[in-house]
């Protein structure tokens, strides 16, 4: 009922139904492309999958576009926003063409693992660009005092895109498995990924070339890059809501990061043998969906526990919840008990990215709200990196390891307490303020 009511009072504003409707075209594509991508790297029935080969594969995807970040960053504050999301899909429609037919030839020598890599890397890439042109248009399709709403509302919206797609790709990966090889399955899997960004690109010339931002019109050159990112992390240091909010999640994210590549790798090689490829991708499936669920409850959770005790305390609720359910049921390595975990770690992670959201866009001001959303992509690229990094030397093959779980839920009691501290006599309310009229 609070999800309803807070989309109800969002669904006024024409620019926000269109600006949402390619968010959620995007994220859907985006389920379906990450499905293709890990039917090629995870359920190869040749080879086992590890941490370290998760932790490569991460890299290679995540790691160029931390680099391009600064650039990107700029762009989004200097051109249409509109046209970074038009030209970004129509450059990955692309780049899912040529990845499925790389993959349809059924090749894994250096040279053609190679260029689905590339590919691959240039697809994630461009997705978190268009995240973050996203998030900073945002603002622009609603009032100032609707941002704890809308926040609530459109990164559980996005996430229940992405898990629709990689639920629809799922089922539709098992079919296709039934009837055809694995690599010609994995190839239609892009195709569908490809048509989809391009139905994107429709959705987006709806809205008017500068609805969405940015309201200046100066021009930036590559040598005012750095000055212009510099520009923007001094704004951060006056703005320390936006600041501790991003460290925290940094934080967070690490450790999820670790929990999640520990998932993984018990749902493919604990509870099943290499050759089970069905009964692995069913289940991976499956905790996709548990996970994205508990995204989706984020909604019905934040709004009212945030109106009540505020975005400092629902934060540290959230990070001290982490904990006990990292404990209980996430350290008890079965099938239920890590999927009760998934929906509650998720629930909990995305609690948090609200916030963490609401306090950007209320504290950042807008000419710098493209690069500031940037950088904090930037962070959840690394973070996972690191994470998946850690995950290679810390976890076995199969990713079962209590102990390291146990000591996960005291890394998520050392950050709360980190926030807690760092944010006393800080005011993080802003922005907020509807949230007492639909809780």
């Amino acid at each position: 009922m609070e999800f309803a009511r807070s989309l109800q009072q969002l669904w006024r504003h024409r620019y926000f139904r269109r600006l949402l409707a390619v968010r959620v075209a995007i994220q859907s594509c985006d389920g379906v492309l990450q499905v293709a991508l890990a039917g090629y790297v995870l359920f190869s029935p040749e080879r086992q999958p590890d941490a370290a080969s998760i932790a490569v594969v991460l890299a290679i995807t995540l790691l160029p576009f931390s680099i391009l970040g600064p650039f990107v960053g700029v762009v989004i504050d200097r051109v249409s926003r509109r046209q970074v999301l038009i030209f970004c899909s129509l450059f990955r429609a692309a780049v899912a063409f040529g990845l499925a037919a790389l993959v349809a030839t059924g090749l894994r020598t250096p040279g053609v693992e190679t260029l689905i890599y590339g590919g691959a890397l240039i697809a994630m890439s461009l997705n978190r660009f268009l995240l973050a042109a996203l998030s900073a248009s945002l603002p622009h399709t609603i009032d100032a005092s609707e941002y704890m709403v809308a926040n609530s509302v459109v990164p559980t919206i996005g996430p229940a895109g992405l898990l629709i797609g990689a639920g629809a790709a799922t089922g539709l990966r098992l079919i296709l498995g039934q009837v055809m090889s694995d690599h010609l399955a994995n190839a239609i899997l892009f195709i569908v990924a490809a048509i989809g960004f391009l139905a994107s690109v429709g959705l987006t010339l709806l809205i008017p070339r500068r609805q969405l931002g940015p309201d200046g019109t100066a021009t930036t050159r590559a040598r005012e890059v750095v000055g212009a990112l510099m520009a923007a992390l001094a704004h951060l240091r006056n703005r320390r809501a936006a600041a501790i909010g991003l460290v925290t999640i940094a934080a967070h994210r690490l450790i999820y990061g670790i929990v999640l590549v520990a998932m993984i790798l018990a749902f493919r090689n604990y509870f099943h043998s290499l050759d089970q490829v069905d009964a692995a991708i069913a289940d991976l499936g499956l905790l996709v969906i548990i996970t994205g669920a508990g995204f989706v409850f984020a909604s019905v959770v934040t709004p009212p526990m945030s109106a009540r005790v505020g975005l400092r305390s629902t934060m540290i609720i959230c990070l001290i919840a982490s904990a006990g359910f990292q404990l209980v049921p996430g350290a008890i390595y079965a099938k239920v008990p890590l999927m009760a975990a998934a929906f509650l770690l998720g629930l909990t992670a995305q609690c948090i990215k609200i916030c963490v959201d609401t306090l950007v866009q209320a504290h950042v001001a807008d000419e710098f709200k493209g690069r500031v959303f940037v950088l904090y992509d930037i962070i959840f690229n690394l973070a996972l990196v690191v994470a998946a990094v850690i995950a290679a030397v810390i976890l076995p093959a199969d990713g079962k390891s209590v102990i390291i779980l146990i000591v996960m839920a005291a890394c998520y009691l050392l950050i709360g307490l980190g926030f807690a501290l760092a944010s006393r006599g800080v005011s993080m309310n802003e922005g907020t303020e509807s949230l007492q009229a639909v809780s």
